[in-house]
């Protein structure tokens, strides 16, 4: 996919545009879990998740290929557009972000606010995506993916940040949407040589690419009714499974429940606000704390992009 000299090249080009966000190990979170607890902190990029990397180091490309694109055309439930919106307004791009019907209020006008035409078509993502996939044919754009060598380049320098700071450890917890996250870790743990677990999460209610490794193939699913939004994936991607099937240690499933709890103790713990997906990490870590007692543990908190009402329910109980 890339080698350790070009995912250097893309943190140095990233950190030009987006600090590298902090690691941090929080003492409750320890005292609750058992074990020594790294949050890496990807709710404090600039656009509140860790797309933005990918979106800048996969834009950089096109406006490098010697023909650019008229324009771009991507769909998303959020993060992925708004890391698409800030790179495609730095290069110049006009960009059409397509979300499904009764996607988060407030990601939406992030979206719109960065410079993204927005459009609402389709019960879910993967409806969403393939009309985005129409819109491109119709205004000839490129349509973009939600999952490309470049997107995976650019988020695995969040990966590198933490593997260069914090050494030995045991096990990092990641959330699974489309791939790009876990298959960033993977890449530049392999890059490293390091031995540390990679183990990711999915939902109960979007397992795809949990059924996917216990088959040994592709399985879609029908529904990804989930809160968490960025984990709301119906079809792996084939280069994501094939990776995460060879590579990752295992796949934890994570109910609704298990996620607003962690939630709650993002909150009370650390007091950092974590969105469904960015908590996720944390949910696998805490139905999985007796495995880690004792051990070196980091958690993906992967974006804090939740609604405020939702939100404030989730706090609530």
């Amino acid at each position: 996919m890339f080698d350790l000299p070009a995912l250097r090249e893309a943190a140095a080009f990233v950190h030009q545009h987006v600090p590298a966000t902090p690691q941090r190990v929080w003492p409750l979170l320890a005292e609750q879990l058992g074990c020594e607890v790294w949050v890496k902190h990807e709710n404090h990029a600039p656009t509140g998740a860790f797309k933005v990397r990918g979106g800048l180091v996969y834009v950089r490309s096109l406006m490098a290929s010697g023909e650019p694109p008229r324009g771009l055309v991507t769909a998303t439930r959020g993060n992925h557009g708004q890391s698409m919106a800030l790179a495609a307004r730095q290069a110049g791009l006009p960009l059409i972000i397509v979300v499904p019907e009764g996607n988060s209020r407030e990601k939406n006008a992030a979206m719109r606010a960065l410079g993204g035409e927005l459009v609402e078509h389709g019960v879910d993502f993967d409806v969403a995506r393939e009309y985005a996939g129409r819109l491109a044919e119709e205004r000839g754009y490129l349509m973009v993916p939600s999952f490309h060598p470049e997107l995976v380049r650019g988020v695995a320098t969040y990966a590198l940040e933490l593997f260069e700071a914090v050494a030995d450890l045991d096990c990092v917890y990641v959330p699974i949407g489309m791939g790009s996250g876990i298959c960033g870790l993977i890449q530049a743990r392999n890059l490293l040589g390091l031995r540390t677990e990679i183990v990711g999460v999915v939902s109960t209610q979007a397992d795809a690419y949990a059924q996917s490794i216990e088959q040994g193939r592709i399985v879609t699913t029908d529904t990804a009714d989930t809160f968490a939004d960025g984990m709301a994936c119906r079809v792996p991607h084939p280069d994501a499974f094939a990776l995460v099937s060879e590579h990752a240690a295992r796949l934890v499933r994570v109910s609704d429940e298990d996620i607003a709890s962690a939630m709650r103790l993002y909150h009370e713990a650390t007091h950092n606000t974590a969105e469904g997906a960015g908590a996720a990490a944390l949910a696998a870590l805490m139905q999985e704390r007796e495995r880690q007692r004792g051990k070196r543990v980091a958690v993906v908190l992967s974006g804090a992009n939740v609604d405020r009402e939702r939100y404030a329910r989730v706090l609530m109980g």
